[in-house]
């Protein structure tokens, strides 16, 4: 395989898709040398057959709004790979969601599901419905007309959402409910679902807790302690609020959270009690976190991210892209020491880059945030035993995983200088095991 003639082929044929192609390109380049290392690979021209998704389904979702108004928005499912398991990946509520981000979505699950250890194949979806603003009322008939035209592609042995940006226990019940009424069967189809039907212990908080066991993996190569650490962490959603959730019991110093219209900086640092108001600023009154500003009394930068900060370790946990070059330079030379991504691609290549080359410690979000979809593979096996494991069970279990994506990390992308390459290891290692499941399974 030469990766940049892959490359080239997939631009033309897909030439208006950057956050698809942005994706591909980073995990091709990583994997070209142990790629070729397998000739039978080329052979069964594997590289575009997990490139390109197994199927997208796209359609027009029509709902009413509270005025009798009939609205129009898109729906979307990339059923990407089920090579390993049910497509599995959250469903995302955003006005910036298209086929490229969600493709990129889905292609990135692929390989972080496989590195779960759990068998979950990748998948994503979702509308450029927005629920902001919107009334509970209007949230229910969106979810409903969305599922109605989905619920034939889903099932809890074909393809399980979950909830993503834009997409919370809320909608997630919603749209739970209208699948039953649907398909007139309860099952584990959802999964992020409350805990009256068949949710699971931790798994609001899987994706920041467990973005928080790999840093701590990572820290504990350098014999760093995490006590005491300066963070800044991007988002103000699920998992920001969980990430700095952890930081705050383990003793490190949270100093900003963001929303997409600006972020706060709080310098004496977001305790416990902080943390509740944003929770329930976020979750029960849909407000915006200069709120908080106004009512701590700190600083709040309209219009930008809180990447010029200084930190000892920087948290993204918002959305693709938010640290660009300038960003990481500005945070290497500030002093940070490590970046662990919560949310998904939210580095661009070029601040890849820059972090490793200053061999600062770097976790793409497919392993550092693979604790979500992690979760939601336990409270799978849960729904399909009929029963529920304690917080302490799920939330050992969710450890142990994240301890075993980062062993795979360091297997495969550990360097001849000792630097571990966080990026390679984890695409490599995904790559691998879905590979050698589509060879064996034949040609589909």
């Amino acid at each position: 395989m030469n990766a940049q003639e892959v490359l080239n082929e997939l631009k033309r044929r897909f030439p208006n898709e950057p956050e698809y192609l942005q994706a591909v390109t980073e995990v091709l380049e990583s994997i070209e040398e142990v790629y070729n290392q397998y000739p039978e690979f080329e052979k069964l021209n594997l590289v575009e057959r997990l490139c390109i998704p197994d199927r997208i389904f796209s359609f027009r979702v029509t709902w009413v709004d509270d005025r009798g108004n009939v609205r129009t928005n898109m729906g979307y499912r990339i059923q990407h790979s089920n090579a390993i398991g049910p497509y599995k990946g959250g469903i995302r509520f955003h006005a910036s969601v298209n086929p490229s981000i969600l493709k990129f979505l889905a292609f990135e699950q692929t390989f972080k599901n496989a590195l779960t250890t759990l068998p979950m194949g990748g998948a994503k979806g979702g509308s450029d419905f927005s629920p902001r603003g919107k009334s509970n009322a209007e949230v229910m008939r969106f979810c409903q007309a969305f599922v109605l035209e989905l619920w034939k592609h889903i099932g809890p042995d074909t393809d399980v959402p979950a909830g993503d940006i834009g997409v919370g226990g809320r909608e997630i019940a919603y749209m739970f409910g209208m699948y039953k009424k649907l398909s007139k069967e309860f099952t584990g189809t959802f999964t992020g679902k409350g805990l009256e039907f068949g949710g699971s212990l931790i798994r609001p908080e899987a994706t920041g807790y467990g973005n928080i066991y790999f840093l701590l993996e990572m820290l504990k190569t350098k014999n760093i302690d995490i006590k005491g650490k300066v963070c800044t962490v991007s988002g103000s959603g699920n998992v920001a609020q969980y990430t700095v959730e952890k930081l705050i019991e383990l003793g490190a110093k949270v100093v900003t959270l963001s929303d997409s219209n600006g972020y706060i900086y709080d310098p004496d640092g977001i305790d416990s009690e902080k943390l509740e108001y944003v929770k329930e600023l976020k979750e029960m009154y849909r407000g915006r976190i200069r709120e908080y500003a106004e009512k701590y009394n700190c600083k709040y930068v309209e219009g930008a991210r809180p990447w010029g900060e200084k930190c000892d370790i920087a948290l993204p946990s918002a959305t693709q892209n938010e640290i660009g070059e300038d960003d990481a330079k500005t945070l290497v030379a500030n002093g940070c020491i490590a970046v662990s991504e919560g949310a998904n691609m939210p580095s661009t290549p070029a601040a890849i880059e820059v972090f490793q080359n200053a061999k600062i410690l770097y976790a793409p979000g497919k392993a550092a945030n693979a604790g979500g979809v992690a979760t939601s593979g336990l409270e799978m096996t849960q729904n399909s035993v009929r029963m529920s494991w304690s917080r302490e069970e799920v939330d050992a279990k969710l450890k142990d995983i994240m301890q075993s994506i980062h062993a795979q990390c360091v297997k495969y992308g550990a360097e001849p200088d000792g630097y571990i390459n966080y990026v390679k290891g984890a695409n490599i290692a995904g790559f691998m095991k879905v590979a050698k499941t589509v060879i064996v399974q034949g040609i589909l």
